[in-house]
């Protein structure tokens, strides 16, 4: 993937955090949002290409991606509820997560334009630039990396 294709998957996140942002959903709880939704994203591609995933499918990708409505956002809420609930490292990433984009609707734009990329095939080297890419467009705001360090190491 050439830098042009990484910086407009960059520009395309960032962009869609200031609608969030008009909102009331701050740039920190963005980022972590879009981290979940990413994990999910990153999981459901993984076990398409045959790879054990350990997300249980009713909290998967695949199932979100086909909600709605207030059923997307209610869904996408006991997923975050009940994956912090999980034992080993999925757990851990999804502890005392919650759901902070309350439209459904922006909600459901924000899984379709995650939906059209293929994040698991994108080099380390990429998805550090976009995760970089955030950072550098974000506000000087402590903690605000959440834990999207992990698309580095996937």
């Amino acid at each position: 993937m050439s830098s042009t294709n990484s910086s407009e998957i960059v520009n395309k996140v960032w962009n869609y955090a200031h609608v969030l942002r008009d909102d009331g959903v701050g740039y920190g709880d963005y980022v972590e949002q879009i981290t979940y939704l990413i994990f999910l994203k990153m999981a459901d591609e993984r076990e398409v290409a045959g790879q054990q995933v350990k997300v249980p499918e009713e909290y998967s990708w695949s199932h979100l991606v086909r909600l709605d409505g207030d059923d997307l956002e209610i869904q996408y809420r006991h997923t975050l509820e009940n994956l912090g609930k999980q034992g080993g490292m999925l757990g851990t990433i999804f502890r005392k997560a919650q759901n902070k984009i309350q439209d459904p609707a922006k909600l459901e734009r924000l899984i379709k334009m995650i939906e059209k990329e293929k994040w698991s095939t994108l080099p380390a080297d990429v998805k550090g630039e976009i995760y970089e890419g955030l950072l550098e467009a974000a506000p000087a705001i402590p903690g605000s990396c959440g834990i999207g360090g992990f698309l580095l190491a996937a």
